[in-house]
């Protein structure tokens, strides 16, 4: 692989697409190769076998078709039953051996092939599951330039990069670690993380993500996360743990699966003891128990719950919707009340300072008061702050430091800034002990009516100005507020700890008719367990901030476009990393087709053994018939599973209402 320093300038389209998805070659999969060897061996043998060939030629191949498809999952049900543990592949190995051991072996070879292929259609539902989320790791480069205290350039592997270090990131290279701007100015293509469509320009002071491109500046970034913990890692981590989490629905199955497999193994031996007593001759007993083994083996079963999930969960991550587990997958479909915060998901995310008010008599102007502001919310991650400081930067401001930081969600910042402590936040929080009808009160009022979110500035106690932030709604929100609604036959309710006035104002704009302002963090979480308790199954769409107590309160919480937050991450039980609104109800949509299809396959795959176990026990079942029966549901069920693999299983939501 070229190294970074090898690669020049290019436009980000053409950066996305030097990291294409990639897929597990079929044949790379050793279930998959066993079950070509196998299929091929069986034709060979049944050509010799219909043609009049030798009996040790086609015996001889037959018995490498047992052997090439039987030998791994006869080995991991032996394994298996050393830990008391009945496996329905071990019953199926038996059933083949049974089947040859009076004379019908080729049923017991075509038991085999079929038994072979299922399996491998398995192993392909779990591979391209994992080629989903393996794509993400192509996007961070392999090396870096990193800068020793002695000045002197060096490539190293990304690997080897620590906490502290300084890297070099040219014009057109990918970023290779999380980080923040040292020096430098330029725009950085994010899209491959949060999805915004254009380059963010980033200065000293901002965040960078490993894998992103950098423009036509060059940029010294401090390395801030070790490689294994940066935002990609974390999300390819976080999808492959969920595809080792296993849903209710599949939980239940194998529960009842030991009891339902030694149950069976009873049944088979009656059905093989019963008919010989009353003077059936061996070999047609045999052959009626080895019949009914192979058709009320609950393989089909075992196999209808798993593949539509994790396929749903790829098929999301793609898109950039990163669902925790198999649980989340299956209970997202089950909501019935959506609940949406205002700061950070249903605005654009990009409030901006449209006002600043100096009290009169502080000694202040706007200029001053900004600084003031910008300076005290500068570490704070809310996207208010983010506003302010960006304000101040647009103003060429230069800012002081701040000290002694401290931040409550819900309620503002506090932090010592030129000697002074300086508070700025929520007006309702912050101005509870002053004059109830003072200039401030006025200024709060007036911006408030206008529908901009007041932000009280305090010096030393004392109220300085207010500051009036407003964003716009994203162009998705009302679809997405329309698309949740016929969803869940109710209207989205707002939670937020904005002022009631443009709270209101924002609800208007999308539809929303139930509003529930002025809340702190904890009152979120009450009104949610308040839902629950009622029997409601809740979805909680927030930053993943200040909404934390309420994502973990909830039926389901999801997380919107904080790709670099921690708690993003660790509260919500699905993050959408690319911010992208409409793929809320997408994902809960998706959900409920998953959960419709494993319904499908509960249903095919009952019906198959129903039957066939009814005709064997009541006619006479031929065993090939058997098992192409038993086998082909097993087919069936599984390539219906992988059907929410392909990109038209996305459920596409308008994002314009008209």
């Amino acid at each position: 692989m070229p190294s970074v320093l090898d690669q020049r300038p290019a436009p980000a389209a053409a950066h996305r697409a030097e990291a294409p998805r990639r897929r597990t070659r079929l044949l790379a999969l050793p279930e998959a190769r066993w079950a070509l060897a196998a299929s091929v061996l069986f034709l060979l043998a049944l050509s010799a076998y219909l043609l009049g060939g030798p009996a040790w030629l086609w015996g001889t191949l037959f018995a490498a078709t047992y052997v090439t498809g039987g030998w791994e999952p006869g080995w991991q049900g032996l394994k298996a039953l050393k830990d008391k543990t009945l496996d329905v592949d071990l019953l199926m190995i038996v059933a083949a051996l049974g089947a040859a051991a009076i004379e019908q072996v080729l049923d017991g070879a075509l038991l085999i092939v079929i038994f072979a292929t299922s399996g491998a259609l398995e192993a392909v539902a779990t591979a391209r599951t994992a080629d989903s989320v393996r794509g993400l790791l192509d996007l961070a480069p392999t090396t870096a330039t990193r800068l020793p205290a002695d000045g002197v350039e060096e490539s190293v592997d990304t690997a080897r990069l620590r906490i502290g270090d300084t890297i070099l990131v040219r014009p057109g290279e990918r970023i290779g670690a999380d980080g923040r701007v040292r020096e430098g100015t330029s725009d950085v293509d994010q899209a491959t993380i949060t999805g915004e469509p254009l380059p963010v320009a980033k200065q000293a002071g901002d965040e960078v993500f490993a894998g992103t491109v950098n423009g036509t500046g060059a940029l010294r970034v401090c390395v801030g996360r070790d490689p294994s913990d940066s935002v990609i890692a974390r999300i390819v981590k976080m999808v492959e743990e969920a595809s080792e989490t296993k849903a209710p629905t599949q939980l239940f199955i194998e529960k009842i699966e030991q009891r339902y497999s030694i149950g069976m193994v009873l049944a088979t031996l009656a059905v093989f003891a019963v008919p010989l007593a009353l003077g059936d001759p061996l070999r047609s007993a045999l052959l009626r128990a080895m019949t009914f083994m192979i058709v009320a083996s609950p393989c089909a079963v075992v196999l209808s719950t798993m593949p539509p999930l994790l396929s749903a969960i790829a098929n999301a991550g793609r898109r950039g919707v990163l669902v925790k587990s198999a649980v989340v997958m299956e209970r997202l479909g089950r909501i019935d009340i959506v609940a949406l915060d205002k700061t950070g998901t249903l605005p654009e995310g990009t409030p901006r300072v449209t006002d600043i008010r100096p009290l009169p008599g502080t000694g202040l102007d706007t200029a001053e008061l900004l600084a003031l502001a910008a300076a005290a919310e500068h570490p704070s991650e809310h996207p208010l702050a983010r506003a302010v400081v960006g304000a101040a930067r647009e103003q060429s401001i230069r800012l002081s430091g701040a000290e002694d930081f401290s931040s409550v969600p819900g309620e503002g910042v506090t932090a010592t800034v030129d000697g002074h402590l300086v508070q700025v936040g929520s007006p309702s929080r912050m101005l509870v002990d002053t004059a109830a009808h003072g200039p401030h009160k006025m200024l709060v009022a007036e911006l408030e009516d206008a529908g901009r979110t007041a932000v009280a500035v305090l010096r030393d106690g004392d109220v300085v100005g207010v500051l009036g932030i407003a964003d716009r709604p994203r162009p998705d929100a009302a679809a997405t507020v329309l698309a949740l609604t016929e969803l869940t036959g109710r209207t989205p309710v707002l939670l937020t700890g904005d002022n009631e006035r443009a709270a209101r104002h924002l609800a208007d704009e999308v539809g929303i008719t139930d509003v529930r302002a002025g809340l702190l963090p904890q009152d979120k979480a009450r009104a949610v367990k308040v839902w629950e308790a009622e029997g409601r199954r809740v979805l909680v769409v927030g930053d993943g901030v200040n909404d934390a107590p309420a994502l973990a309160a909830a039926h389901c919480g999801i997380a919107m476009g904080k790709a670099g937050s921690d708690l993003a991450l660790e509260t919500a039980d699905a993050v959408v990393v690319r911010d992208e609104l409409t793929t809320i109800p997408s994902i809960v949509r998706l959900s409920r087709t998953a959960r419709r299809l494993v319904i499908q396959n509960l249903v095919v795959a009952g019906a198959f053994i129903t039957v066939l176990a009814a005709w064997d026990l009541i006619g006479t079942l031929p065993l090939p018939l058997g098992v192409a029966g038993h086998e082909g549901s097993t087919v069936i069920v599984g390539l219906n599973g992988l059907r929410l693999l392909r990109e038209a299983a996305w459920p596409r939501i308008p994002k314009d209402t008209e």
